[in-house]
């Protein structure tokens, strides 16, 4: 399932990937346009039978996503980003873990990867460091691409409505009942400047703020620590300059976050346009 609002820039680029290969694989797209104005719908339906576009005139990924589960048939259930880039392939290697019911995995999603060699040097030097932290390397977060069981789908449509829906769908599993499957990658195409990346980690420091409201006491923190910036130090002391630049990142948004935070604003979605430039 496939949330979209007003993503004709690349929907095509994500539905030309997942189609790749046999016809008859039984994958079942559906494409949740939200609220779009441009040729998202237009776009996915030239894509054919194997493409199902489900239109609402609301723009909201929440509304989207249960509009999308009236849509969907079966288990284990994809819900990708559309500004990704996942294959056929890797979505059969996130749901094999899923058709296990004796494994305890309720919920998957692919290693992720960045192609950065377009990005200013200060987001390089970002995501240098934030690719390094355990709880990037472990969460299901951060990926655009979250694929659950009948029984792990029950976990997450029980959630408040929150900006970071991938966030909080990671915390609904603990780490034995995830996991991030190695045979699976997606492309997570990232902000090419640091005006765009600040966009991007103001609306994840107000949105980690609302769903640490939500938390519940014996979930693991949401936030990066001193201590795990500490650790990857001692392990490799030449990322200093990047951590630097990772530090200045986080205390800029949390400058331009607090406003939003204090009015309790976690609808305001700062776009990134950037990353999606084909």
């Amino acid at each position: 399932m496939i949330p979209a609002h007003n993503e004709a820039r690349v929907i095509g680029r994500l539905l030309d990937s997942l189609l790749e290969g046999p016809a008859d694989d039984g994958t079942d797209i559906v494409v949740v346009c939200n609220g779009c104005t441009d040729d998202t719908a237009r776009i996915a339906a030239e894509r054919g039978p194997r493409v199902r576009v489900v239109e609402i005139p609301v723009p909201s990924k929440h509304a989207a996503l249960r509009a999308g589960d009236d849509h969907a048939l079966g288990f284990p259930r994809l819900y990708v980003d559309a500004d990704v880039v996942l294959t056929g392939a890797d979505v059969r290697a996130l749901a094999e873990p899923l058709a296990d019911d004796t494994s305890g995995i309720l919920a998957t999603a692919p290693e992720r990867h960045l192609p950065l060699a377009g990005c200013a040097w200060r987001v390089r030097a970002y995501y240098r460091v934030w690719q390094r932290l355990p709880a990037v390397r472990e969460g299901l977060f951060g990926r655009g691409v979250i694929a659950v069981s009948k029984a792990g789908h029950a976990r997450i449509a029980a959630l408040p409505p929150l900006m970071a829906d991938d966030l909080a769908a990671s915390l609904a599993f603990t780490a034995e009942e995830r996991r991030v499957v190695d045979t699976a990658r997606v492309v997570v195409h990232p902000p090419r400047t640091w005006r765009d990346l600040i966009k991007r980690r103001i609306r994840a420091m107000v949105s980690t703020a609302q769903v640490e409201e939500h938390r519940k006491p014996e979930q693991a923190p949401a936030r990066t620590s001193t201590a795990d910036l500490k650790a990857m130090l001692r392990k490799e002391p030449k990322l200093i300059p990047s951590v630097v630049v990772f530090a200045s990142a986080a205390v800029v948004a949390r400058r331009r976050g607090q406003k939003a935070i204090r009015e309790r604003d976690f609808d305001t979605w700062l776009r990134d346009d950037s990353s999606r430039r084909n």
